[in-house]
């Protein structure tokens, strides 16, 4: 049960997924009642304050003059080209249907242009090789929100092992979402009958809230969601988690794991491995602590006891123990990012001698790992390109697993590891910025039986012209000394005139890492697009096509936990010098200029480009800043900003908000200051950041006099800011439509 296991098929447990001067200053504090200095960090003045009211009608019509003098600007033919470019890739049948097996079938989520929300479907192993799969469709989105008059948006599914081995995999819980955002409803679906069942008939229904659900057995579920007064932390997520029989309600249910109001959530498990049955709760304290509980036959949670900053895997027989911070054990300081084995009932008996089986270095991290039958997996990155080891649990042996493909991304998990002749198969998948995925099988060895080399399934198709750009990798260099990687994807033949149309990405926070990617509709709309203007003047140059750069900053995982917090807290300019760094370089390398060169960024990455905006204006030339944190003084208080106070800090401190302020884009922004272009987007239904930070600064910023600034909201889509492929089309083309239109000097 690990936050880092990013590739551990189906089915097996892992943690919850969940992140200059002071414009607006606080006054001196004022004096309590006592006489006594008010400790209490003064609010700044705040106009805007009713645009948090979401669904408020002064705030939607907003919203909607908003929206309309948006695309008044950026709607016209070109973007609608743009729009159905993306939208072709997206919709495109030849896209690789990736699956999950469970039992006999291979399971796929699918959603295309005949089906815009999507089908649940199932084939088998020779159909699904084959050029033309034959699918059994178990659900279809688009006719149940018809039926329904709800426009469900999938949020997955979980299937019931069945007790005995020929048994039938016949219950699911099918997870849906009414806008795309993070509450969700939870239904029992009989997958031999292709039909939810009812309540009335003993089916569980739980309704929307920001639910999870695992099956203990076919008539009891573990679920942690939301009863009514204290069932929730102050981060809007449960705090408590119920077992629930079949017939019986949430509520009236008997709470068997629960955690303090001020902790992030509580979370519980079945894991279902033969032989090894049992639930896990974890008490997630904040976004890097938790404590992990294996609940014993009586019921009582039994603590694995390690530091709350060490990460906690439970496999089997095994226990694994990521340390994120420094962890002193037994006589010796194991680094961050190290991991670490244990037999679990030995360590939990006292006998806490521990193996190593991965040290990091400042060039290699560990990404994550998953379990076959009878190996462990380690996806590892070695300068921002993948690398894999496979480890034999119990003498921890390791060796390499391919070769390192530089500037690619290869993924490797089990296909199934409970499937008794083929547990040690596993998918391998590849993938680069110009290179389609490509996915492979492979049969790993183990002991006296040997394995077999990967043989290609399935590849994705190019959805743009390659032949003639290249992937490179550049360091900058960081106001600190930091040298800090970043991937250019252009053409070969680039001019370094510094009039080449650029977009800069970045993200730097969470320890999440970017890393190479195949994206069609990056390609079409930015890598292949080309200015003809005959404008020899302006900011681009005639006949140059976009490029396309990805900035790997601190906050990030890249290089591990370490490199993730080099920039928490008070050190959170870090990140945001780094961006910078990498911005100065195109330009000093003669890639751009500051009026040539775009920033995007989403959530995180919106704060991102929000300081960008305000503290490097003079970088760019445009910026676009979507579902973005923006308001660092209320953003505690907004959605689910609590949990996220162990990345930015509390504002509420007077301490921590000395510094917060610094990064706060909202108490910064300034009339008198000259800024690029930029674009606030969000989605009404966004239950995760909230529309209205992106709101309030666009409305501060137009009310300061910038002219240049816009924004658009969508109203379904939660903070994927889509719930369709046509919406997120959308959303692109208008994002990027605005950023070339910008850059190549043709907004207005």
């Amino acid at each position: 049960m690990s936050a880092h296991s990013q590739d551990q098929q189906p089915g097996h447990l892992t943690q919850p997924s969940h992140l200059t001067q002071p414009g607006h200053g606080s006054q001196p504090s004022p004096p309590t009642q006592s006489g006594q200095p008010n400790t209490e960090p003064c609010e700044p003045q705040d106009n805007f304050l009713w645009l948090e009211a979401i669904h408020d009608s002064r705030a939607m019509d907003w919203v909607h003059e908003q929206n309309i003098r948006t695309e008044d600007l950026l709607v016209t033919p070109a973007l609608e080209k743009l729009e159905a470019d993306a939208l072709e890739v997206m919709d495109s049948t030849d896209k690789i249907p990736m699956v999950s097996k469970q039992g006999e079938f291979y399971y796929n989520f699918w959603r295309d242009a005949d089906h815009p929300r999507g089908i649940f479907r199932r084939t088998t192993w020779d159909s699904w090789i084959s050029d033309d799969p034959q699918w059994d469709v178990l659900l279809d989105l688009d006719e149940l929100s018809a039926r329904e008059g709800t426009p469900w948006v999938w949020a997955g599914s979980r299937l019931l092992r069945p007790q005995y081995t020929d048994g039938h995999w016949r219950r699911a819980l099918i997870s849906m979402t009414p806008d795309g955002g993070d509450a969700r409803r939870v239904r029992e679906f009989d997958l031999v009958d292709r039909a939810f069942v009812a309540p009335q008939d003993g089916g569980f229904d739980l309704p929307v809230a920001k639910t999870s659900a695992s099956w203990v057995d076919a008539d009891t579920l573990v679920v942690a969601t939301e009863t009514g007064p204290g069932s929730l932390t102050a981060s809007s997520y449960p705090a408590q988690v119920r077992q629930v029989t079949r017939g019986s309600s949430v509520e009236e249910s008997p709470v068997v794991f629960d955690v303090p109001h001020h902790h992030i959530q509580a979370w519980a498990g079945r894991d279902h491995t033969p032989g090894f049955e049992r639930t896990l709760a974890l008490d997630v304290i904040d976004f890097f602590r938790s404590v992990t509980y294996v609940l014993d036959p009586e019921g009582t949670p039994v603590p694995v006891r390690v530091p709350e900053s060490v990460e906690v895997d439970i496999h089997k027989q095994w226990v694994l123990f990521r340390p994120q911070e420094p962890w002193q054990h037994n006589g010796q300081t194991h680094a961050p990012g190290t991991l670490l084995a244990a037999e679990l009932e030995a360590f939990q008996n006292g006998n806490t001698d521990l193996e190593v089986v991965f040290e990091p270095d400042p060039h290699t991290s560990l990404q994550g790992w998953s379990w076959t039958a009878d190996r462990l997996i380690l996806r590892l990155l070695h300068n921002v390109s993948s690398a894999t080891r496979v480890v034999t649990p119990g003498t921890w042996s390791t060796e390499d697993f391919g070769t390192q493909l530089q500037h690619q991304s290869t993924s490797v998990w089990a296909v199934d590891d409970e499937d008794p002749e083929h547990g040690n198969d596993v998918w391998v998948s590849t993938s680069g910025f110009l290179s389609p995925t490509t996915v492979m099988r492979a049969t790993l060895s183990v002991g006296s039986a040997e394995g077999s080399q990967p043989r290609m399934v399935k590849q994705a198709p190019s959805f743009f012209d390659a032949h003639s750009l290249s992937v490179q990798q550049h360091w900058a260099t960081s106001a600190d000394g930091t040298r800090v990687p970043y991937y250019q994807v252009g053409p070969r033949d680039l001019v370094l005139d510094g009039r080449n149309p650029v977009l800069l990405s970045g993200y730097g926070g969470f320890e999440v890492s970017r890393t190479p990617a195949y994206s069609g509709v990056t390609g079409r709309s930015w890598l292949t697009r080309t200015f003809t203007n005959n404008d020899d003047d302006g900011p681009v140059a005639t006949h140059r096509t976009g490029i396309y750069v990805v900035a790997n900053i601190r906050g990030g995982g890249e290089f591990g936990p370490q490199w993730h917090r080099a920039a928490l807290q008070d050190k959170r300019h870090r990140a945001y010098e780094d961006f910078a760094a990498v911005a100065q370089d195109l330009h000093d390398r003669g890639v751009s200029t500051p009026a040539s060169l775009a920033c995007s960024g989403g959530s995180n990455g919106g704060l991102l480009v929000g300081n960008m905006l305000v503290s490097h204006p003079d970088l760019f030339g445009a910026i676009s800043c979507g579902v973005p944190l923006l308001d660092m003084r209320r953003y505690t208080k907004l959605s689910a900003g609590t949990s996220w106070i162990a990345e930015y800090g509390d504002p509420e401190d007077p301490a921590q908000w000395e510094f917060i302020r610094t990064f706060s884009p909202y108490h910064l922004v300034e009339a008198g200051a000259d800024y690029p272009p930029v674009l606030f987007w969000t989605a009404t239904s966004d239950d995760r950041v909230g529309p209205v930070q992106a709101r309030k600064m666009a409305a501060l910023m137009q009310e300061q006099g910038h002219r240049n600034v816009w924004f658009h909201e969508t109203l379904e889509g939660g903070h994927a800011g889509a719930g369709d492929n046509k919406q997120a089309a959308r959303s692109h083309a208008l994002s990027t439509e605005f950023l070339w239109r910008a850059v190549t000097g043709t907004l207005v």
